[in-house]
Order: structure tokens, then sequence, then C-alpha cells
């Protein structure tokens, strides 16, 4: 076909460019889709409890992930500080990863258990009273929202349909664990859960 064609008529060029990036990323991506390391859950991976799920739901919410990824980086660096690099196995109940590049703040893979429940809270609220020189906003309203727990058990049913492995257990009881608490203390509760579900997040 004559590139001159091609050039001169801008529906036909929009269409020719859909037709090869949609190739070429069904090339990328399908391939990936049937890999045992991004399908397969990491030792001790396992979905969100509960709370920690509608406390993840907070934290996207909020916008967490604009400043702060959860990707450990294979660079000595990032070893000495975070721990070992993040595998794809374990983010396969993620939906969305929270992966990402910007790191206004310092990667949370692995901030499970680092600080107490008291230590979040304060900086939540206003981070500048442990750290001076923080740019973080706070975010006090938390504590007067509350958990919609009907949400997150309709929530954890589409995700099993999805294919995470909850029992039906786990989504009868969660409305009762979740409805009313606050915001807040959800976000705490996935805060400290983060790196803790997975044996080598744990080699720190």
């Amino acid at each position: 076909m004559n590139h001159d064609v091609i050039e001169k008529n801008t529906g036909l060029m929009g269409v020719l460019i859909a037709l090869v990036i949609s190739v070429a990323g069904f090339a990328e991506i399908v391939p990936l889709m049937y890999q045992a390391q991004t399908t397969q859950p990491s030792p001790g991976v396992e979905p969100f409890p509960a709370l920690q799920l509608a406390g993840r739901d907070v934290y996207v919410k909020e916008g967490c992930y604009n400043c702060h990824s959860q990707m450990i980086r294979p660079f000595v660096s990032e070893r000495l500080r975070y721990g070992p690099p993040t595998a794809a196995g374990e983010t396969v109940y993620e939906r969305p990863f929270q992966w990402g590049s910007k790191r206004t703040g310092p990667d949370l893979a692995r901030v499970g258990g680092r600080y107490t429940y008291e230590w979040h809270l304060a900086h939540l609220i206003n981070p500048r009273d442990l750290v001076p020189e923080s740019n973080m906003p706070g975010y006090p309203w938390l504590l007067d929202k509350t958990v919609d727990g009907e949400l997150v058990e309709r929530k954890m049913r589409t995700l099993k349909w999805l294919g995470d492995p909850y029992t039906q257990e786990q989504i009868d009881s969660a409305a009762q664990l979740t409805d009313g608490v606050s915001e807040m203390d959800a976000l705490i509760a996935y805060l400290q859960y983060l790196g803790l579900s997975n044996n080598a997040r744990g080699q720190q």
C-alpha cells in the first residue's frame, strides 16, 4: 500500500495503528497469562482478609499509590533498605497491583510489622508529628468514616468468582468483621499486613 495514501487518510491510519498495537499487545500479554510465575501465588501468599481488603480500598481511594510504590527493585540499595525484590507471584491477588514507579515517599511492600498501630495512627493524622520534613498530607477524617461491611462481602464474592480462593466462611463473616470499623483502622490493618503474607517478604 502506498504510504502517501495512508498518510493522507487519518481514518485509515488510525485503524492501522490500532491493529498494530492490538497485535503487539496480544503477543506480549497472552503468554504471560499462562506462565506459572505470574499466575501462581508465591509460597505463603493468600488473598487479603476482609479488614485488610477494606483497608486496601481506602489506600487506593486516597491515592496513596501516587507517592508510594509497592515494588522492590533488583538493586543492592533496594535489597539493603527493603529486602528481596518483589516477585510477580506476590501480587497474584492484587487487583490492580500497586507496583508503580513513583516514590515521593518510601516503598511500602514490606512495611508490615515495622511500626506499631500507634505510630501509624499518629503518622496518618499528622505525619510531621513524627517526621518533621515529611510533605505527606494528613488523613484525620479517616477516623470519622466507616467501612461498609456489605460492600466488602460483595467484593469478596466477586473476587472468588475471579479465582481468589476465599472460603464461604470468610465471605459470610466479612460484613460482621468490617461493618462500622473506621477507615483509619482498616487502612492501618492493611499497612500492617503488607509483606507479612509471604515467606520471601520476611527475609529482611
